[in-house]
């Protein structure tokens, strides 16, 4: 497992060489000067000598062969230069934002966790009884609602009921963890309970597909006890394809709670993805997607490898 770990972190590198050609050159395609929007928003009255002065000074006045050359030696070095509209280092913008969206991202999926695994596999055990019906339509009214809508829906409850607001600053959850868990509890909802509504088809399906197996019989065969048949033999098995979908939906919350950061006002990866896109910063553009397809590969080799740990029929050579 060892040597496939390592020739899969291999492949990484070539990969994200051909992700950061490709975001390099279409952020160039995107129409706008960064410029031009910084220096003239508001309609501010600026020459355009203090204009070229600025693209020079930005090093945008380099071929574009240039540019590209200082960002791959830059990304080889781990120097993702610096935000053209805020001119601090890209990797402090991100450190500064990523603990959020982390640790919000790992809230939502323990939540969905919590709920759907267990509702999965009561779903699957009483098939075709108002149980498994009630958990069908808590997993579809998941999937209907956007993660956002019922986050507005909880603030506005909460702003009703409780007075309550979302804060100005996000406290630390190392200097206050209540406050820290108190805040963040209800976008982790918002967005944990339409994850679990997925989470719980998929194991629900895995469920009753495994208990159809003919190990499965055997070991009932033997009168082992119920619930150590599917604790023991059915419930290893059925976790591989929710695993799967763990890890993909988890990479994808690192750069998709957009909308919910800003219901909750939180300054995460995703609302600093979206300043850097509509002020046209390239180099903070460039920086997160990078940081998001790394999360996304490295994730994916996660998972792989716990097929083997779940599994013991697979073998990896």
């Amino acid at each position: 497992m060892i040597s496939y770990a390592l020739r899969r972190l291999a492949l990484i590198i070539p990969t994200l060489i051909t992700i950061a050609v490709l975001v390099f050159f279409v952020l160039r395609i995107v129409p706008g000067d960064i410029v031009e929007f910084k220096l003239r928003a508001e309609g501010s009255d600026v020459s355009q000598e203090v204009i070229e002065k600025e693209r020079v000074r930005l090093g945008l006045d380099k071929p574009l062969i240039g540019q590209f050359g200082d960002w791959m030696v830059g990304l080889a070095t781990l120097n993702l230069g610096q935000s053209m509209w805020t001119e601090r280092p890209v990797t402090e913008e991100i450190a500064s934002r990523l603990p959020l969206t982390v640790e919000l991202a790992i809230l939502s999926m323990l939540i969905a966790l919590i709920i759907a695994v267990p509702s999965g596999i009561i779903a699957a055990v009483y098939d075709s009884t108002w149980i498994d019906y009630s958990v069908r339509i808590f997993s579809i009214a998941g999937l209907a609602v956007p993660p956002f809508w019922l986050g507005m829906v909880i603030a506005v409850g909460l702003l009703y009921f409780f007075n309550w607001l979302p804060p100005i600053t996000s406290p630390s959850l190392f200097t206050d963890p209540i406050g820290n868990l108190s805040q963040l509890i209800w976008p982790a909802l918002a967005v944990g309970y339409r994850y679990a509504a997925i989470l719980t088809r998929i194991m629900r399906s895995s469920v009753r597909e495994v208990l159809n197996e003919d190990y499965i019989r055997t070991a009932r065969a033997k009168g082992l006890l119920e619930s150590l048949v599917i604790r023991r033999h059915a419930l290893p098995n059925a976790m591989l394809p929710t695993i799967t979908v763990v890890g993909l939906e988890f990479a994808f919350l690192i750069g998709g709670l957009i909308v919910v950061e800003q219901v909750f006002n939180l300054n995460g990866i995703g609302k600093l993805f979206v300043q850097a896109v509509t002020r046209n910063d390239f180099t903070l553009t460039q920086g997160i997607i990078m940081l998001i397809a790394t999360v996304s590969l490295l994730i994916t080799l996660v998972v792989d490898l716990l097929y083997g740990i779940l599994d013991p029929r697979i073998r990896y050579r």
